[in-house]
């Protein structure tokens, strides 16, 4: 069961970067009813690491990870290493916060060829395609999902629809516990981001929202045209998002 946790979500006031689209949206996570949606949402795109959310449901429930702090796998050179802080030993609560790429990959390469399509294909998680191979299938590569396709997921997944063990989403949910915001609800959510197009940026915040029973699915999608914003499209999107949010579940009390 996951263990609770309280703290308040400060959520600042962000500068609105300049985008070509930005999507939201927010559903009933008991049968994918849209409640609200904001600006054109058709455009698939890769998931990049909001991908984290499927890679570990496929891991826990594979018995590659553990718990939260199991296993503890040691930084090598040669591993992905945009980011200073993926340079070190990380366990599953550091991967999913720092995001760090290295750490899937070695969870899908544990995993194998057979059982990541498989498990791909089982949560029918966009187009499927994970012919972009074992290390960058989700990277801008050829795993696509749209919008749409990010809700009905995250639907599954707090539905318990997937097939995997009640260990693999206890686990997940744990380790994608983002915080309590001021209104009470617990968000849980992962970012992404990457490129799009020639000269833009993609970023994602997927993830889900719980209070007293109640539980919704959201997210955003950017899709920048200015390649100049400094940072992932990412954490913009999260931010943005979560500076929303609090007015959108208040809508629905």
């Amino acid at each position: 069961m996951l263990k609770p946790i309280s703290f308040v979500l400060l959520l600042a006031a962000v500068p609105c970067a300049q985008a070509s689209t930005i999507c939201k949206l927010l559903a009933e996570s008991s049968n994918d009813r849209l409640i609200r949606q904001e600006g054109p949402c058709e455009t698939a795109a890769a998931p990049m690491s909001t991908f984290k959310l499927a890679i570990s449901l496929m891991a826990y429930d594979a018995g590659i990870l553990a718990d939260e702090h199991q296993p503890v796998w040691p930084f090598k050179p040669g591993y992905v290493d945009w980011r200073e802080e993926w340079k070190q030993d990380t366990d599953p609560a550091q991967w999913m916060a720092s995001s760090v790429v290295w750490y899937s990959q070695q969870i899908t390469l544990r995993l194998g060829e057979q059982r990541f399509a498989r498990y791909t294909h089982q949560f029918n998680y966009g187009n499927e395609d994970v012919s972009g191979g074992l290390a960058k299938a989700w990277l801008n590569t050829s795993l696509q999902i749209s919008p749409r396709g990010q809700l009905a997921f995250l639907g599954r997944m707090v539905r318990r629809e997937l097939g995997v063990s009640a260990q693999a989403y206890d686990m997940t949910a744990s380790i994608a516990y983002y915080g309590k915001l001021a209104n009470g609800w617990q968000v849980y959510g992962k970012t992404g981001a990457g490129s799009y197009g020639a000269n833009g940026k993609l970023g994602w915040y997927v993830g889900w929202a719980t209070k007293a029973g109640h539980t919704v699915t959201f997210l955003q999608q950017r899709l920048e045209s200015d390649d100049t914003l400094a940072g992932p499209a990412g954490l913009r999107a999260r931010d943005a998002m979560l500076a929303e949010l609090p007015a959108w579940l208040d809508g629905l009390q």
